[in-house]
């Protein structure tokens, strides 16, 4: 695990909320872009946001996908995971950047 200083301003509920979005967006549309859907049985994405001084984000990505499937299921939910944190950490940025304007 990795800790990120970014100097963000106290978060609202409603850009905690789209923090959550964003993340579950980035991990589906990742696993949706190496499998067809049909592939893919079941996929749980999880984000929690928690913190007012330290933020800290986690994302939990479980996956089952059809038995024809040559992809590790483990490391597609690895990658998923990295591409959600990713996501979250631009936006957080972008929240920070904005803040600091203000």
């Amino acid at each position: 695990m990795r800790e990120i200083v970014i100097g963000l301003p106290e978060l609202t509920d409603e850009q905690i909320v789209e923090l959550v979005q964003i993340g579950e967006e980035a991990a589906r549309k990742h696993v949706l872009s190496r499998l067809p859907a049909k592939k893919v049985y079941d996929l749980d994405v999880s984000v929690d946001v928690e913190g007012d001084g330290p933020l800290t984000v986690t994302v939990d990505v479980g996956l089952r996908l059809s038995s024809s499937v040559r992809i590790d299921p483990e490391v597609l939910a690895r990658e998923a995971a990295e591409k959600a944190m990713k996501a979250i950490e631009n936006k957080l940025r972008e929240l920070a950047l904005a803040g600091k304007e203000a």
